[in-house]
Formats: C-alpha cells, sequence, structure tokens
C-alpha cells in the first residue's frame, strides 16, 4: 500500500490521550475525525448544557482537524448524535452562533441523529466528521 493511503492516527496533544481509539485517522488527504463528546482537557464533560457541550466538543473536533493542517473548509459532512433533539432545537441560534464563531460561514453536509445515550452517561451530543485536507496544507503526523 501507497505509505500516503496507510492509515494514521491523528491524536492531538491538546486532547485527552486516547485509550482503544483514536480523535481522527488519515488516509490520503481525507482525515476521518472521531466522535467527539464535550470531554474537557481533565476527561469531564463541560457543564452548562447543550451550547456549551456543542462548543467543546465542537472544539475538539476542529483541534484535530488542524493537527492534520486542516481548516474548517476542509470538512465535506458532520454527523451529531444528540440525546435531546428539542433542547438542541430550542438553542439552534446560539449553536448556530457558536458555530460561526469557532468555524466561520461554512456549511458542510450535516446530519442530526437522536439517541438514548452517550459513551459517557452525562455527554449530551457527540459530533464526528469527515475533511479532505489540500496537499499544501496537510500534515502528515509522525512526518516531517
Amino acid at each position: 500500500m501507497n505509505s500516503d493511503l496507510k492509515p494514521v492516527p491523528v491524536n492531538p496533544a491538546a486532547l485527552p490521550a486516547p485509550s482503544g481509539y483514536s480523535h481522527g485517522t488519515l488516509s490520503g488527504n481525507t482525515l476521518h475525525l472521531g466522535g467527539q463528546t464535550a470531554l474537557d482537557e481533565n476527561m469531564r464533560i463541560v457543564p452548562g448544557g447543550i451550547v456549551e457541550q456543542f462548543r467543546q466538543a465542537f472544539g475538539n473536533v476542529l483541534t484535530t482537524l488542524r493537527e492534520a493542517g486542516g481548516i474548517p473548509e476542509d470538512l465535506v459532512s458532520i454527523t451529531i448524535f444528540l440525546t435531546d433533539i428539542p433542547d438542541y432545537q430550542a438553542h439552534g441560534k446560539e449553536i448556530g452562533a457558536v458555530w460561526r464563531e469557532l468555524a466561520g460561514p461554512v456549511y458542510p453536509a450535516m446530519a442530526g441523529i437522536g439517541t438514548t445515550a452517550l459513551w459517557q452517561p452525562e455527554a449530551m451530543i457527540e459530533i464526528l466528521g469527515v475533511a479532505v485536507i489540500p496537499d499544501d496544507r496537510l500534515v502528515r503526523p509522525g512526518v516531517l
């Protein structure tokens, strides 16, 4: 297999060290962003409700994206898992403002999916995605 296509884990030092998973996996120019909940650096879900959990979870996604040289414009899809869709909808304007603050006016293909629970019992949201990063910005972890 071409070494540029061999999957490479992407695990930013700024995020909690993964155990049994990767924050992202890079294959060629495609970065698969693993599901991120609202875990902070102390491995605790941030308090404050769905808006703050969205901010933390999406920030974690963007941290992984940046580790591989990506920017929000490189996102091609985002999937958001929610334990309370009506709560998310009720805070849609606030969540939209957080999105624009963190990513600008970039909107990839998106899906919102309701679920009964997430890995951490107090998590209300989990976000995963896919990005395609151009060669001129691509950073392959472990390759200088």
